[in-house]
């Protein structure tokens, strides 16, 4: 694996080269140190230093119409022992017109960016619906933006359904979106976004997977706060199984440098079928911006499962976030 890294590294570095003048490379790299802090003995806590992420990517533009976007990512696996590569972007971007923007290929998602770029702190946590593993941040397939007027615009997206880690899956079934946002003021944004799953056979307790979510995102003169609220209903193709997942998050900048922040999820199943899943995750801390491109944050985050007397996993992290 390290060779596949060098090698993605190196052929990254000679299209850079050969193509300095009219590409724009691009960096970014997630890594922690943490603590266990629900340990009861504190030589149990299991502690480490972590390089969660790293992102090679390099952007290149044709003409005023055609551009394209390659994106590797490098991460490390749940056991920590090595880096595994994923192309997660390989996208053609055509601006059609004015108002009409189409991008084909491994492209990014739209189910959570909205709540992504609301939230702004990926280094630290993934959105909820990213958490829970609702939806992936990129697939194989087609995306359209349309903006039908200064303040609203729609976008729609045909997906494989699989995520950029997987290859499409034997059922052929696209994965669909459609979404509507709308820029109030300079201070206020609203989202609506409907998914759909088709399902793979067409037996009596199968259905169709729908995701419905609504965010919301207010920037005030020294802070921002956000709010999504999404339903998940036949989950997993199966009829009459409900999930939902609220997520509140907010920040509040001290001064230029320093900022304050917090954010709980709350995941439930209807009648709690899915009990040892259920549960809500807190995090709060503080960030430093360090230089241009550097971010530091040490924060606490928890997670309580919902089940009686379930106890909370707290970890104290140090997350480091640097690009260029």
């Amino acid at each position: 694996m390290k060779k596949t890294i060098l090698a993605l590294s190196a052929a990254l570095l000679t299209v850079i080269s050969v193509n300095a003048q009219e590409g724009k490379p691009s960096v970014k790299v997630f890594s922690n140190f943490n603590y266990d802090l629900s340990a009861e003995e504190t030589e149990d806590a299991f502690k480490a230093f972590e390089i969660k992420r790293a992102y090679l990517g390099y952007g290149y533009k044709f003409d005023d119409k055609f551009s394209g976007k390659v994106t590797f990512d490098i991460g490390s696996n749940d056991g920590g022992s090595a880096y595994t590569a994923f192309l997660k972007i390989a996208s053609l971007n055509w601006k059609a017109t004015d108002k009409l923007t189409l991008n084909f290929g491994q492209v990014g998602t739209k189910n959570f960016k909205f709540q992504e770029k609301a939230w702004g702190k990926r280094y630290i946590a993934k959105s909820a619906q990213d958490m829970q593993k609702w939806a992936s941040a990129a697939d194989a397939g087609l995306t359209a933006d349309y903006q039908l007027s200064e303040k609203l615009s729609i976008d729609a997206q045909v997906l494989n359904g699989e995520g950029y880690k997987k290859v499409q899956g034997k059922n052929g079934l696209f994965r669909g979106g459609l979404g509507i946002s709308y820029t109030m003021s300079d201070r206020l944004a609203l989202r609506i976004n409907r998914d759909i799953a088709p399902r793979s056979t067409y037996g009596e307790e199968d259905a169709s997977q729908h995701i419905t979510a609504l965010a919301i995102a207010y920037a005030g003169d020294n802070f921002n706060l956000g709010a999504d609220k999404s339903v998940m209903t036949n989950t997993g193709n199966k009829v009459d199984v409900k999930k939902d997942l609220l997520s509140v998050y907010g920040n509040y900048n001290l001064n230029e440098k320093y900022s304050l922040f917090g954010r709980y999820d709350d995941v439930t199943s209807e009648e709690e079928w899915n009990l040892e899943n259920d549960g809500n995750f807190t995090v709060f801390g503080i960030e430093r911006q360090m230089a241009k491109g550097v971010k530091l944050a040490i924060n606490v985050q928890s997670w309580t499962g919902a089940k009686e007397n379930a106890e909370a996993k707290r970890t104290l992290f140090m997350n480091l976030e640097y690009k260029f």
